[in-house]
Parts: C-alpha cells; sequence; structure tokens
C-alpha cells in the first residue's frame, strides 16, 4: 500500500530507495526490487566516547541530485530517520520523502518531523494518531482496504498472503 502510493506520486526515473540504518536493509532491498529503483543504505555510528548518541556515518549509494525514499518499519521519537535526512540532503539529495508503516511518534517525533528535511512522511492508520500532533509534512494513509481484502479472501478461501505479494 505504501509502495503503490509512492508509485503513484513520485516518478521513478530519479529516485532512490534509502534504508535509514543496516537494520533495515532487507526492507529497502524489498522496496527496491518492488518499485526497480536503485538501493542506498546510511551506515551510522556510534562515538564510543558518548553514551547514547548516535553520529550518522557516510552514505552508500548514489544519492546526488536524486529524490531519496526513506523506509522504516515505524517512527517513534523520530531521530534516526530525521538525522539519515539531513545527511541525505548534506550529500545532495533533492528532495527526501520517507514511508513508514507504524506512527508511534512519541516525545520528540513531531518536532523533530517539523524541523526536519522531508518533503512529505507517508504512514499507514496501524497506530491511532495523537490528535494534538500537528505535522503538516505528514501523510496517513488508511489501511481499511487491506483488511477488507484480507476479510474476503478469508470468506472465499482465497489467499490472504497474495495481498502481500507472496503467492
Amino acid at each position: 500500500m505504501l509502495a503503490d502510493y509512492v508509485a503513484s506520486k513520485y516518478p521513478s526515473k530519479n529516485m532512490t530507495v534509502v534504508s535509514p540504518d543496516a537494520g533495515r536493509v532487507k526492507l529497502a532491498d524489498n522496496w527496491s526490487d518492488r518499485l526497480g529503483l536503485p538501493l542506498a543504505i546510511i551506515h551510522k555510528r556510534r562515538d564510543p566516547n558518548k553514551a547514547n548518541e548516535v553520529a550518522v556515518g557516510e552514505v552508500v549509494g548514489d544519492v546526488q541530485g536524486r529524490v531519496c525514499l526513506l523506509v522504516d518499519d515505524m517512527i517513534d521519537t523520530a531521530g534516526t530517520i530525521c538525522q539519515a535526512a539531513a545527511a541525505l540532503r548534506e550529500h545532495g539529495a533533492s528532495a527526501v520523502i520517507a514511508a513508514a508503516t507504524h506512527p508511534i511518534l512519541s516525545g520528540p517525533a513531531a518536532q523533530r518531523l517539523n524541523a526536519s528535511a522531508f518533503e512529505e512522511v507517508i504512514v499507514t492508520n496501524t497506530l491511532p494518531i495523537r490528535e494534538d500532533l500537528v505535522i503538516p509534512k505528514l501523510t496517513v494513509l488508511s489501511i481499511a482496504p487491506l483488511l477488507a481484502k484480507a476479510i474476503q479472501e478469508v470468506f472465499v478461501d482465497g489467499s490472504v498472503t497474495s495481498l502481500f505479494g507472496v503467492e
């Protein structure tokens, strides 16, 4: 659903899928395959002299002059994904968008996203978003059509896994 939205809104000619860290490379690779786009990775390092502080390392892959699509499973405090967006802009990305399934959006997430380098942050409504959060860059997609299709597949003895591109 997220990939379909991105494909319908953004031309793929000049886009790169980006993993915000090593832990999301497989997810980003799946997006890259599905959309037929090149892949880049943000390699972040921790400073051994500073506890609980992440310094974004290098960007592995071509992002210069490209629209970069950061993909993740969730956005909690938005620290990692906002640092990744800033690193991409510093490395010459023409625009940065994000797609994540679960919008936890706790603590400073709204403030970080509003101050971030993102053009758009796309999430689903798998979790309720607090009404007091104002994030103009946020696009929320409903999972209702996906749930309806899953229920229909169950009732007609169809394949629920087919909804996810798995046969």
